[in-house]
């Protein structure tokens, strides 16, 4: 059973990702949120990250267009859609396939900001990942210390693609995919 907080975090994502506002969510949408992102971040969109992140983006696009049954090139998702998708993947069935889907995205992001290359995410890159994203408003280090599971100073790949479920699960406030 979807709970008030869960449907308000499937709705918030709707509208981020109907980048254009017309109340459907298709690939062009999902491309625009990663160019967004990456202009965030100040990264030129033909580098080997950018294309990175993009791809990953519309991975995540591609998850949800054969979830729904929906062509991927053409198609685009209504908000019943989406919330549908949502349900049953995202909240339901232990949420593994999506985070399958999250994990390309998360480890493209912890590439645009893990600056000092050991593949884990600080505190001041994860300070940094929330400004690029426009999460604002938000103690960066008391959710750092949530989402740190396993308590060792830096954020996992893993880590942070369970936290993204986290957030949709309503166990924790902080989107990690957009504001």
């Amino acid at each position: 059973m979807t709970t008030d907080v869960q449907r308000d975090r499937t709705q918030e994502c709707f509208g981020l990702w109907d980048v254009n506002g017309d109340g459907k969510i298709d690939r062009a949408d999902w491309e625009a949120e990663a160019q967004r992102i990456l202009k965030a971040f100040g990264q030129a969109p033909d580098t080997p990250a950018a294309r990175e992140l993009t791809k990953a983006y519309l991975g995540m696009w591609s998850f949800f267009a054969d979830k729904a049954d929906i062509d991927e090139a053409f198609g685009a998702l209504t908000l019943e859609q989406f919330n549908q998708v949502a349900d049953e993947y995202v909240l339901g069935r232990d949420g593994k396939d999506f985070v399958r889907a999250v994990r390309p995205a998360i480890q493209a992001i912890v590439e645009l900001v893990d600056v000092d290359g050991d593949g884990q995410v600080d505190p001041a890159e994860f300070k940094s990942w929330l400004d690029a994203i426009g999460v604002q408003d938000v103690n960066a280090q008391e959710t750092f210390v949530q989402i740190d599971l396993d308590g060792d100073g830096q954020l996992s790949v893993e880590e942070l693609a369970q936290a993204v479920r986290s957030h949709h699960m309503g166990d924790i406030d902080v989107p990690l995919l957009g504001r």
